[in-house]
Order: structure tokens, then C-alpha cells, then sequence
């Protein structure tokens, strides 16, 4: 490790964008917190590795499918909330729940990681103001405007956009979570809609787990024109290490893989979602998500072995993310335990360090380095609180 890195991680610590550690909870625990305090099997992400890669604030993902019913997604995005304040009063100790920039700098003043929740995906908010302050009001700090579905007043990047960016609704619901001071999250979006929502946005946005386009072309990451105008908005973008992001060889290798499925006529796989614990039945302790093995693809993937994604591209990423946004408008937004693989020395959440070490050894000086960790987002954060008209988390403390 650059012997820079530990004085940049004493000074800012990391505020990660993105984790879905509580997604792994309910998939493969039934919402068990039991155990986060040591070395745990089957997730990226666990107390002893958060201290080792120098994490002091993280945004947890309350993510659901985006295909759920609405109705449906509100309540298991209350049970994902649910979780991630179980969570936090089993390890006093160790973590925080923090809504402000305040309430960050007092956790690292203590020692502690703080808590941040962020929604994956306005379809659960059911279209609802009241849905979105009631969630605002239990200390969600960032709705991300849609997931892999379009909603019926927002675009997704994965599907063809429908309402040209935002609707009408669409517009109302920006402004009102700025006013209560949730930042608006534009990763997962389509570009019409990141920039319908730069358009009425009055504070800072954010991308919380997102790459550049223009060093690796795939639908998930932020074209340098948006990234200019994030600049201009005040935002960040959290820069992301999902490797199909980051790397260009990964993106032909996926075409030429599914290419190959539909030449077998294999259906793509959907995301395993299982059912919450029931009241009153024994937690059943579920393991990772089953992938099914198609025998038909075996020789297929034997002769063409998926690329490894590299530290040395997710810095290309950031280094681009600086030169278009400026040094300011940066972060780190990892999505682990989101992805099922990650960069070679990234592979968990102990991967910050040699991340900043690579950064450190191309030229970063210790402020630059400690803008991206930290400070970038606790200003963000802060701008945001001065903005709002009715900071709702507020009220409730």
C-alpha cells in the first residue's frame, strides 16, 4: 500500500455509495444480522472487512425488483429498511445510523461506520409523496429515480425510453425529495432522464453507482455531457467496479455469450428473489442465489473464459470521471455484494486501499485523494441539508 493511503483514509474515510448487503440478508439469511461482527461466508461485506478497507460511512441499498408490483415493492422496501436498522442497534459498537453531514463527521469522531439508506428504484415509492416521506422520515437519504424498469413517470436505462426523461409526476417527485432534502439518485436512469432531472434539479445529485461511458460504452454509465453538467449541478458520481461497467472486453464478451445462449435457445436467467420470513417460522438460512448450470453453454465458456476486470480500468474510470466533472463532482460507489464478481483486488470491501494506491502511484495528491473518499459526498450531503425547505429525518431526532 502507498504509504499515503492510510493518512488519506485517518483524514476522509470512505463514504461508499452502494452496497446491497441487506439484499444478501434476506436472500440468504431470512434477515439474520447474526454474525456481521466476524469473517461471514457467502457476502463481500462484513464488519472486520468494512475497518479493513477504511469505510466510515455507507450507503445501504434497500433494493427490490423493479418488475414488483408496486404495492408489493413498498412493503418489501419497508422490510429492507427494517434490516438495515436491525442491523445497526445489533453492533452499537461498530456502526451508526447517520442522516446528516453531522451525523458523519460525529460517527468518525466515535470510531463508528455510519448508516446511510438509500431506495434502488422509484417503483417504491408507488408513485406516492406520501410513501416518499414516510420513507424520508426512517432515514432514507437517496432515491434512485428508477431500476432496470421504466416507471410510469421515469425512464430507465435498460428499457426504451417511454415519457421522453421525466413526466410531469416525475418533475414533482424531484422537487419534493430535494425539498425534504433525499437526494436524487440518476444511476440506472436513461441520459433523457439525467438530464430532465438536471433540468429541474435546485440541489445536488448524484450517481451512486455509476461509470463513464466514454471509456467503457454501456447503457449503466454517465456520457461526458451529463458528467458536465453534474459539474455545474454541484453532484457527484460515484464511480462504480462492477466489472461490466468498467471493462470494454467484458461488454463484447456478455454479446458474444448471450448471442450464444439464444443460439441455444437457453432463456436468460431471471434474479432470484425469495420470500421474506414468515412471522413465527424458523429463519431458513437460504445460501447464495442458485445459478443454473446449462450444460449446452459448457463448451462455449471452456473455450471462451470470461475477461478479468482490472483495478488499473476502474482508476481509468475515475481519472475520466475528473478530467469532465473536475476533482469535485467524484466519489466511490462499489455496489458490493451486488455483483457476483468483481475487479482483481476488488473482490470485497477490504479493496479501497489498493484502489487509492494505484491512484496514489499515478500522481494523486493526498486532497485530491481524500475529495473522492469522503469530503466530495459529506459537502453534497451538507448542500443538500441547506437546501431543503423540510428535511423530514430531521424531525424525527
Amino acid at each position: 500500500m502507498n504509504p499515503l493511503v492510510s493518512d488519506v483514509l485517518r483524514a476522509a474515510p470512505v463514504i461508499d455509495g452502494h452496497n446491497d448487503l441487506p439484499m444478501q440478508l434476506r436472500a440468504q439469511r431470512s434477515y439474520s444480522v447474526e454474525g456481521l461482527d466476524q469473517p461471514l461466508p457467502g457476502v463481500q461485506t462484513d464488519l472486520p472487512r468494512l475497518r479493513a478497507g477504511g469505510v466510515g460511512a455507507q450507503f445501504w441499498s434497500v433494493y427490490v425488483p423493479s418488475d414488483l408490483p408496486e404495492p408489493e415493492a413498498v412493503v418489501a422496501t419497508m422490510e429492507q429498511v427494517d434490516a438495515v436498522h436491525r442491523m445497526v442497534a445489533a453492533y452499537p459498537a461498530a456502526l451508526t445510523i447517520a442522516c446528516t453531514a453531522g451525523d458523519v463527521r460525529r460517527a468518525w469522531a466515535d470510531g463508528r461506520i455510519a448508516s446511510l439508506i438509500g431506495i434502488e428504484g422509484g417503483h417504491s415509492l408507488a408513485t406516492s409523496l406520501g410513501v416518499l416521506r414516510s420513507f424520508a422520515r426512517l432515514g432514507v437519504r437517496y432515491v434512485t429515480l428508477t431500476h432496470n424498469n421504466n416507471t410510469s413517470w421515469a425512464d430507465s436505462a435498460a428499457e426504451k425510453p417511454a415519457v421522453g426523461g421525466l413526466t410531469d409526476a416525475g418533475r414533482a417527485i424531484v422537487r419534493e425529495m430535494q425539498r425534504i432534502g433525499v437526494l436524487a439518485d440518476l444511476s440506472h436512469v436513461a441520459p433523457v432522464t439525467m438530464h430532465a432531472a438536471l433540468d429541474v434539479a435546485v440541489a445536488p445529485v448524484i450517481f451512486s453507482h455509476s461509470s463513464a461511458k466514454a471509456v467503457t460504452d454501456h447503457r449503466r454509465n454517465v456520457p461526458d455531457d451529463v458528467l458536465t453538467r453534474l459539474r455545474d449541478n454541484g453532484g457527484v458520481v460515484q464511480l462504480t467496479f462492477v466489472p461490466i461497467f468498467v471493462s470494454a472486453e467484458i461488454v463484447a464478451w456478455t454479446a458474444a455469450m448471450r448471442e450464444e445462449s439464444e443460439r441455444l435457445g437457453l432463456a436468460e436467467e431471471e434474479d432470484w428473489w425469495p420470500a421474506a420470513p414468515a412471522p413465527g417460522t424458523t429463519p431458513e438460512f437460504a445460501g447464495p442465489s442458485p445459478r443454473k448450470q446449462h450444460p449446452e453453454l459448457a463448451g462455449w465458456l471452456a473455450a471462451n473464459p470470461r475477461p478479468e476486470a482490472t483495478i488499473g480500468q476502474v482508476a481509468d474510470h475515475i481519472e475520466h470521471a475528473r478530467d469532465v466533472a473536475g476533482v469535485d463532482h467524484i466519489g466511490l460507489g462499489g455496489d458490493y455484494d451486488g455483483t457476483d464478481s468483481l475487479p482483481v483486488g476488488l473482490e470485497d470491501v477490504t479493496g479501497y486501499p489498493r484502489l487509492l494506491s494505484e491512484l496514489a502511484d499515478r500522481g494523486w495528491s493526498g486532497a485530491d485523494l481524500q475529495k473522492l473518499t469522503g469530503l466530495n459526498m459529506l459537502r453534497v450531503l451538507q448542500v443538500s441539508e441547506d437546501v431543503a425547505e423540510e428535511p423530514l429525518w430531521a424531525r424525527t431526532r
